[in-house]
């Protein structure tokens, strides 16, 4: 579970990225956060995962203080960020055995889920190769193994279908699924509407900073009949 009580961060020049969110996500379940571009997600996933500090409120992730016990929340959980151009200069295997040097996962464990996962991606073969060398959506399906190689109890991800193929974001689809169903927590960020139609139970949405809905996708579309989540989240965050 990730627990976010009154945050809010301010930018250069008093700019207001986020603003007084509040937002529990719970476990069990997969959580789209949506909004327009610059409404404040990265940032507040920034926020989430240790990499910016809130200039107020507080934020737990299962019920670790991530401000008081850094270390002790982050290794609650498994970051895929935007950008996948991380550690370019090492292979593909290099980077999960150095992820999993760091959660000191097992060398029996990490080799099994390495058999496991890079067939489902059909990477198997790169893992090889320097990351550098990977086109953009390789270096996703890295990221995304490297995220999941200690079992974390929360997996978040910041756009993670940029630069999938079809069957590949199938498979990360699935294999968010499979993380909710076995009682553990799922957020993301998105542009694609249709896919946090489709894949989620919570959505938050958020615009200018502020959190405009948090609840169950299905609640969300009691309120407004007969539409679409394209369209309810073009009425809601319309500037007009």
């Amino acid at each position: 579970m990730i627990e976010l009580t009154n945050v809010s961060k301010t930018y250069g020049g008093g700019n207001k990225a986020v603003d007084d969110l509040t937002w529990t996500i719970p476990d069990g379940s997969i959580t789209g956060f949506i909004g327009p571009n610059g409404a404040g997600k990265t940032t507040t996933i920034h926020m989430i995962t240790g990499v910016l500090a809130p200039d107020e409120g507080q934020i737990k992730i299962n019920g670790i203080d991530i401000m008081k016990d850094p270390i002790g929340a982050k290794k609650q959980f498994g970051f895929v960020p935007d950008e996948p151009d991380v550690f370019l200069r090492l292979k593909g295997i290099e980077y999960l055995d150095f992820i999993a040097n760091l959660y000191d996962v097992p060398e029996d464990y990490r080799r099994d889920f390495i058999a496991k996962t890079a067939p489902r991606f059909e990477i198997q073969n790169a893992l090889s190769s320097s990351i550098m060398s990977m086109s953009h959506g390789m270096r996703q399906k890295v990221m995304v193994m490297g995220a999941l190689i200690h079992d974390p109890a929360v997996w978040i991800l910041d756009e993670p279908m940029t630069g999938l193929d079809p069957k590949s974001s199938y498979v990360l689809k699935e294999m968010m699924h499979e993380h909710a169903s076995a009682g553990k927590t799922v957020v993301f960020s998105t542009h694609v509407l249709e896919v946090a139609e489709k894949l989620c139970d919570q959505i938050c949405i958020i615009n200018h900073g502020k959190q405009l809905y948090e609840g169950t996708l299905g609640a969300l579309q009691d309120q407004h009949k007969g539409e679409s989540l394209e369209e309810i989240f073009l009425a809601e965050t319309s500037d007009e």
